[in-house]
């Protein structure tokens, strides 16, 4: 057997099995390959065997290129998976070694305004080099913003989605389905995208299409944003991604009880539905102590 054997099984079982996103593959087969070219193993048997020890020394390398926490946090993670898939595949129980990884700080999400947020979608609109492809990205970013999808979500919808009614099924992380409402702005825009895109629009293809007629990379769309950003004076934490916050903000800011929104926005524990009620009440604060007389 060979390192790209022990690769492939690897990406094949995070592919399929677990349904994990290209991104994740992508970053857990890096990790996987660097333990791999450092330790010279490839047997599934000599992978099992690995132990917190070993995962220690190979982090400690990494910690030496520059690896901060959260990238560490993320190597650890990657590496025990492939650890205990390697136990599994060598007729062991599949359990990863034990070791706790670095402590990380929980930022919070940074939202935007609702104005703001239309504006964003707005001025790409106007921003881009052909109506629809104005009219595709205002559609992607109302439904990160309207319904909370993250980026990846949108841009995994079909032809088959067509013509949005008031609700959407969604396939998150995982795999995991849920039923989002639409507000008739989210649908319009999407069915105006729809009316105007040069490209057929197949029940099994995707829905929002590149400048060729490929699948729409989430790379233009960060980009498209970047630059509405800049124009708009908003800061650099005014992402696609801040979209999917703020819906989840505002919803909470204007009465909206943390289960349905658990379920609104995908979320597998309600420990992750939480921190945006620290969100709100920050925002809360900033604005009483900007419109304070005695705020500052």
């Amino acid at each position: 057997m060979t390192k790209a054997d022990l690769l492939e099984a690897w990406g094949e079982h995070l592919r399929s099995g677990r349904r994990r996103s290209p991104h994740t593959v992508r970053a857990y087969l890096a990790a996987a390959n660097r333990l791999l070219g450092e330790t010279g193993i490839e047997e599934w048997a000599d992978v099992a065997a690995l132990d917190g020890a070993a995962l220690r020394r190979q982090l400690a390398l990494r910690r030496a290129e520059g690896l901060v926490n959260t990238s560490a946090a993320r190597e650890l993670s990657a590496l025990k998976g492939f650890i205990g898939f390697a136990r599994g595949r060598a007729g062991g129980d599949g359990a990863p070694p034990r070791l706790r990884g670095p402590r990380l700080k929980k930022g919070l999400p940074r939202p935007i305004t609702p104005d703001e947020a239309v504006n964003v979608a707005e001025f790409v609109a106007g921003d881009a080099t052909e109506p629809w492809i104005g009219a595709r990205d205002r559609a992607v970013l109302l439904l990160m913003y309207g319904a909370g999808l993250r980026i990846a979500e949108a841009l995994s919808l079909t032809g088959g989605d067509l013509p949005l009614g008031e609700v959407l099924t969604v396939t998150g992380k995982g795999g995991k389905q849920r039923v989002v409402p639409l507000i008739p702005l989210v649908r319009e825009a999407v069915a105006e995208y729809a009316a105007g895109c040069p490209w057929p629009l197949a029940k099994g293809e995707v829905l929002f299409r590149g400048t060729k007629g490929g699948p729409l990379g989430q790379g233009m769309v960060q980009k498209a944003v970047a630059r509405a950003r800049i124009v708009l004076g908003l800061p650099a934490t005014a992402t696609p991604h801040a979209l999917r916050h703020s819906f989840a903000t505002h919803l909470l800011g204007a009465g909206a009880d943390l289960r349905s929104l658990q379920e609104l926005l995908g979320h597998a524990s309600l420990g992750s539905t939480q921190i945006y009620t620290k969100v709100d009440a920050a925002t809360l604060l900033d604005t009483y102590r900007k419109a304070h007389p005695r705020g500052k």
